[in-house]
């Protein structure tokens, strides 16, 4: 494998841009994860639902994507995406995020997470979003999810009835949400 240079690094994983060379690696990973994602979740399964899906988050404007890799190996464990991205007075972006099932139950997304919320809430001057609030919508029984959000920082803010369209109907959310100036460590609890 060559080396691959990361946005930034913790212990165990590395953020980096997508890019549309890793389409056969992640859809293969998608594809193999299906029973972890669905009903929550439909990323790309395949290299042609793969190249569209990269590119517009590889053009950026009002997303940022993030593969989150293993360091000690260099393979895609999942993504972080920061969608629906407003600046101006709102300063805000949307999560949408995935661990592949040969990652899952490692830790390794709690560790991503607090990546991404350092990179989405540093000054725009300094490389980062320039981000003031983040928001992840979770269906209410997406239990995984919900404790990887709560474990963060985020707090609870209410429910959104039939608030997305997923799998062939409008689902409630649970609206989370964490602000630049509140703690996003590891074993925060701001449920309620």
């Amino acid at each position: 494998m060559s080396y691959v240079s990361y946005l930034t690094e913790g212990e165990r994983v590395g953020l980096r841009p997508f890019r549309l060379a890793d389409g056969p690696e992640f859809t293969t990973h998608a594809h193999e994860s299906r029973h972890l994602h669905r009903p929550w979740l439909f990323p790309p399964t395949t290299v042609e639902e793969y190249e569209p899906y990269a590119t517009r988050l590889i053009e950026g404007g009002t997303r940022a994507g993030f593969l989150v890799c293993e360091r000690a190996t260099g393979a895609i464990a999942g993504f972080v995406n920061v969608n629906n991205i407003v600046h101006g007075a709102f300063r805000c972006g949307a999560l949408g995020y995935g661990a592949f099932a040969h990652a899952a139950g490692r830790g390794l997304f709690r560790e991503a997470l607090g990546l991404v919320l350092a990179h989405a809430f540093a000054p725009a001057d300094d490389g980062g979003l320039g981000l003031h609030r983040l928001e992840a919508n979770v269906q209410p029984g997406n239990t995984a999810s919900i404790a990887l959000v709560r474990g963060r920082g985020f707090r609870l803010e209410g429910l959104s009835p039939d608030f997305l369209y997923i799998d062939g109907a409008w689902r409630d959310h649970e609206r989370w949400a964490i602000t630049a100036e509140m703690p996003f460590s590891e074993g925060a609890d701001r449920a309620g």
